[in-house]
């Protein structure tokens, strides 16, 4: 956990009232009483611009650039991610996010340019030594294999299981220990993430919510520092929506730190206590929420002029009052489906 109390050399956190509300699907919702919750602040040593240096980064990006013939995907100057504070990574379809995010966790190689995760450096390294070290991600399509149990999903995801050597698998006597440790262990984050009573259960019985939280709590078997979620919201039934969001600050409340990204600007503004924005490859901003998502670059580049409605509200995702910007908003986004729906058919 970061310190409560401010000094030169750490960050701290600064706790601030913000009204969480129970996703639902309605005309007429009805918003549930205020939480307070713990905001990490004092992550930079300077103005909060692009490529500021952190106080006390977890992973510092140099260089990072990858081509696709004549496209230039990814072209990060220099970023540094906050230790134990939760980052959310923004920005247009095509930005380069999750180009980005398999660079780093070593699905994918750079044309050039290195980065460092805790002091180490990871360029070259392959993903799954990336992930014993610490350093783990989910996909914004789930990567469950839906023909094995819940439970036997989440024990893959713990690592230097003693029984992954052939030699080892047929003396029993050698992992029998630890793959009960190991049980114990996936058995509990599953009723941490509500997912108990399924662990018996096809992965392919699981709604899409369901797999996203499997996926998160499978993430946890390896004991890791940094947790990265590539669109952990997209496609989530609105009803596992704060499910969702709760156990993502939990992380954070655990000791580790959260890099994510999402389009949901509301969903960003609830949890995030960094915010890094992309466009065309290039970190073009980043600050705080509040800051970012003042920066008229950053508005024109992405956010567009209904910025301050709050798109929880609109579709439903969270309680709220829909006044006139939210409602003309919702008429607008009617209005392009009809159009677009009357284009299909013509």
């Amino acid at each position: 956990m970061p310190s409560t109390e401010e000094t030169p050399a750490t960050p701290h956190v600064g706790v601030e009232e913000e009204t969480t509300s129970t996703p639902h699907v309605g005309a007429d919702p009805t918003p549930t009483k205020p939480v307070r919750r713990a905001k990490t602040t004092g992550l930079a040593k300077g103005e909060p611009v692009a490529g500021v240096a952190k106080v006390d980064p977890i992973m510092i990006i140099d260089n990072v650039s990858r081509h696709f013939g004549g496209l230039t995907a990814v072209d990060v100057e220099h970023l540094e991610i906050p230790r134990g504070a939760i980052t959310a990574l923004i920005g247009p379809n095509g930005a380069g996010k999750t180009t980005l995010f398999n660079l780093l966790c070593g699905f994918d190689k750079p044309n050039s340019g290195t980065w460092s995760y805790d002091g180490t450096q990871l360029a070259g390294i392959p993903s799954f030594k990336v992930a014993r070290m610490g350093q783990v991600r989910t996909f914004q399509l789930t990567k469950s294999l839906s023909l094995l149990s819940v439970l036997e999903n989440m024990k893959l995801g713990a690592t230097r299981q003693k029984g992954e050597k052939l030699w080892a698998s047929v003396l029993p006597m050698l992992w029998r220990s630890q793959e009960r440790e190991i049980e114990q262990k996936a058995l509990g984050l599953l009723d941490r993430f509500k997912l108990g009573e399924k662990a018996s259960d096809f992965a392919a019985s699981l709604s899409g919510g369901q797999r996203k939280l499997l996926e998160m709590a499978r993430a946890l078997m390896s004991d890791p520092q940094l947790v990265m979620l590539d669109e952990p919201m997209a496609g989530v039934n609105p009803a596992l929506t704060q499910s969702l969001l709760d156990h993502i600050v939990d992380l954070k409340e655990l000791g580790m730190t959260v890099l994510f990204v999402e389009h949901d600007m509301h969903m960003v503004r609830h949890i995030a206590d960094w915010v890094v924005v992309m466009a065309e490859g290039r970190v073009v901003a980043e600050g705080p929420p509040e800051t970012v998502m003042q920066d008229p670059a950053v508005i024109d580049a992405y956010l567009g002029r209904h910025q301050d409605v709050d798109l929880g509200v609109v579709t439903g995702r969270v309680a709220g009052k829909i006044g006139a910007e939210e409602r003309e908003l919702l008429e607008e986004i009617e209005e392009e489906t009809e159009h677009a729906v009357t284009e299909e058919h013509a």
